[in-house]
């Protein structure tokens, strides 16, 4: 591992505080950048997103992928835990929390609104950090693009059914532009790219010259994701300072869902004796989520200033760090699964 990938949990705290720090000091520039978006996905955020997912297109070889039907419990898992378990685990804690455990420290209105968000969450599986999170546990990159893209249809499908049924409504307003923007930026088009280059490296120099790229684009990727941490603290960074109880309440929940859902996983993924490159990214794409959707969906049903988009953007603001550290334990129990 490089200097970056290898202290990379203190280069995220870093762009934490800084993001905090500069949104507190220039919150125009920061305004400025929030409003240049499209269907409620901002463009430089997706700029950051592609830069980091761009290099691990390149490492994927589609021959690889038709091995993918050679083993399919990993995929399996990924479909029952995001679509069968993930969603009913948010709700059911959401719900302890705001109307039991928190009760008498949150009126009704703002704990329903908050339990709205955090269902939102959990019907949004992660699409595009989870390229991230798979190249840092050393995934099979074409078996976890089939999981991503299987994701992908299902949520068309699902999303809205499931949030409507979650949430107790019938009128759950899909941003379908958001859906099909988010998909088009974060998965197709960085990996036709990576295809172009793959092809065009391979045809140059072999395989010496695409390990030698690959190499070169690493720091750009961990660079991609520190950006992206400075501008979602830097855009939350008011809110973050005023009202860090209502924060640190949304988040145990949260956190209790992302370890809870990342130990069934990566128990099941040891039952079935996956191969850890398999295992470990199945477990991180149901852990997280997806998070430009989720906070779109909060804003036109509930407002940009609802308790719904707060808990959305809450799920943002604890993801990363969350996420770390289950990378960390995934790496450090590669040894529990079969090579």
């Amino acid at each position: 591992m490089g200097l970056f990938e290898r202290y990379l949990t203190v280069w995220v705290g870093l762009g934490m505080l800084a993001g905090v720090g500069l949104g507190l000091l220039a919150p125009g520039v920061f305004q400025v950048v929030a409003g240049l978006e499209i269907a409620h996905v901002n463009l430089v955020v997706a700029v950051f997103i592609w830069v980091m997912i761009y290099p691990m297109m390149i490492q994927i070889d589609f021959a690889s992928i038709k091995t993918v039907g050679q083993s399919p419990r990993g995929l399996v898992l990924t479909v029952v835990v995001n679509w069968l378990v993930k969603p009913f685990t948010m709700a059911a804690l959401a719900v302890l929390f705001f109307e039991h455990i928190f009760a008498s420290w949150v009126d009704p209105r703002s704990a329903s609104e908050y339990i709205a968000g955090m269902i939102l969450l959990g019907v949004a599986p992660c699409t595009a950090m989870v390229f991230v999170w798979s190249q840092l546990v050393k995934g099979d990159a074409a078996y976890t693009l089939v999981q991503v893209s299987v994701n992908d249809l299902i949520m068309v499908v699902a999303f809205a059914p499931i949030a409507a049924f979650l949430l107790g409504a019938t009128d759950v307003t899909v941003p379908w532009q958001t859906l099909a923007l988010a998909t088009m930026l974060y998965v197709v088009l960085p990996l036709a790219a990576g295809v172009a280059t793959r092809h065009l490296w391979l045809r140059s120099g072999g395989l010496p010259r695409l390990a030698r790229g690959v190499a070169a684009l690493k720091p750009w990727s961990v660079g991609g994701l520190i950006a992206t941490v400075v501008l979602l603290f830097g855009f939350q960074a008011r809110t973050l300072i005023d009202q860090p109880l209502v924060i640190g309440m949304i988040a145990v929940p949260l956190v209790l869902q992302s370890y809870g859902i990342f130990a069934l996983s990566f128990f099941a993924a040891w039952k079935l004796r996956l191969p850890h490159s398999i295992a470990a990214p199945a477990c991180l794409i149901g852990t997280s989520n997806f998070f430009e959707l989720a906070v779109a969906v909060a804003i036109s049903l509930f407002g940009l200033h609802s308790g719904a988009a707060l808990a959305t953007v809450v799920g943002v603001l604890v993801e990363v760090p969350v996420m770390l550290s289950l990378v960390a334990v995934a790496n450090r129990t590669r040894h529990w699964f079969p090579t």
